[in-house]
């Protein structure tokens, strides 16, 4: 005779049997797509050449590439590498390391902080997937190119050169932007690769200042933060995507969270978890429940907001989604609830990958240029990529879908 215990125990087993089941079934159709319409887009894109990496469509909805010195450039080889990661075909491997390779110039670009997200998407991957001597030379390289940007009397990585604010008047002699947060990786991964503290110590001083200038009261983030070059006193906070210099731009609040998680992972500073569970915070109070993706902006067109100047959000004030700062959110949300002792935040990664994954946001096969996800915005006040694919939220999409993969927990 069955006891009550056994049943409740074969029940159990049964509904973990059955979620396992549903994960697999979700992860394998997932990467099933992604495969076809990567396939489809090398088509489209012919041999690398180091001109011709995919970021978007145009309003055509024909294919737009970019060259090795955009930023975005990484994410391309990255996705590749992701692929070869969730299928262990050597197909893929071979893509990537063709796509990899055009990069490697950039080892000593110095023109902006962009150099993190260019080379640590390419050849970090690579890197972490297949170690070799010539990978890392050229990462612990290409981080002595972001450290020359860091400056003590700012404490700070210059993010971008001299440029003026959409008002016209405020001019950015040091401008440092949230999305530098993500940079700080390579540092991180030089310093253990070669043992020289020195990468580690500017990742820290860096992240330092940005929690110290870039969050207000709430943890909402300012895109843009301007130093006096001579001083390192701070002169402007603002924005350069969001719709205005007091708006929460949720891609950049993307960053933040991203970033100050994997700081946290590199230090195991509890300042940083903080930082990035009170970040996460704001980010999901200010989501729909009915619709998991955020607009580009979390005040577009509310009271007490308001774009100026040459922004064309100025004349452009719709509450369009962003799926990339959703694809972020949702990477780094799998790693954040690894470290927090807050509950929900795996969850809603799950969530919001399976929101991601819907046909409000996932392309039919061959359509939306053979790009993943449809529905993201570049940026507005620049008045480019205006609810079109991106690159980069394919390519975080891929891997909140490999971080979903390897959590031990059946949620």
């Amino acid at each position: 005779m069955t006891s009550m215990v056994d049943m409740i125990l074969i029940a159990g087993i049964f509904m973990l049997s059955s979620c396992n089941t549903e994960k697999k079934n979700f992860i394998n159709e997932n990467v099933n797509f992604a495969e076809q319409q990567t396939k489809n887009l090398l088509i489209s894109t012919g041999a690398p050449t180091g001109t011709n990496i995919p970021r978007t469509i145009d309003s055509k909805e024909d294919l737009t590439t970019t060259n090795i010195y955009n930023w975005t450039s990484g994410f391309f080889p990255g996705t590749l590498w992701y692929l070869y990661e969730l299928t262990d075909d050597t197909y893929w491997k071979t893509e990537a390391e063709k796509w990899t390779a055009p990069l490697k110039t950039l080892k000593t670009y110095k023109k902006d902080h962009d150099i993190g997200f260019m080379m640590y998407c390419s050849y970090g991957n690579a890197n972490r997937l297949i170690p070799t001597l010539e990978y890392k030379d050229i990462l612990v390289e290409s981080a002595k190119c972001l450290a020359t940007r860091f400056d003590e009397k700012t404490s700070a990585i210059k993010s971008w050169n001299y440029r003026k604010a959409w008002n016209g008047r405020d001019e950015w002699h040091y401008p440092v932007i949230i999305d530098n947060m993500m940079n700080l990786e390579l540092l991180f991964y030089a310093s253990k690769a070669t043992g020289d503290k020195r990468y580690y110590n500017i990742a820290v001083k860096h992240a330092e200042t940005t929690l110290r200038n870039h969050f207000r009261e709430d943890y909402s983030t300012y895109h843009v933060v301007n130093y006096d070059p001579e001083t390192g006193k701070v002169l402007y906070k603002g924005t350069c995507q969001g719709f205005s210099d007091n708006s929460t731009w949720s891609r950049g609040q993307a960053w933040a969270i991203y970033g100050f998680t994997m700081t946290y992972r590199e230090t195991k500073d509890k300042r940083f978890l903080r930082a990035a569970t009170k970040a996460a915070d704001f980010f999901i109070k200010h989501l729909n429940e009915n619709n998991l993706i955020p607009a580009w902006d979390f005040n577009v067109a509310q009271p007490g907001y308001s774009a100026e100047g040459n922004s064309y959000a100025v004349k452009f004030q719709k509450t369009l989604k962003d799926a990339s700062a959703g694809a972020v959110v949702c990477s780094a949300l799998f790693e954040l609830g690894q470290y927090s002792p807050k509950k929900g935040y795996t969850q809603m990664a799950v969530k919001m990958l399976k929101e991601l994954a819907s046909g409000k946001y996932r392309a039919k096969l061959g359509c939306n240029g053979d790009f993943l996800l449809k529905h993201s915005v570049g940026s507005i006040p620049h008045k480019t990529e205006i609810d079109v694919p991106l690159v980069y939220a394919d390519y975080y999409f891929l891997e909140a879908l490999i971080r979903y993969r390897n959590l031990k927990s059946n949620l």
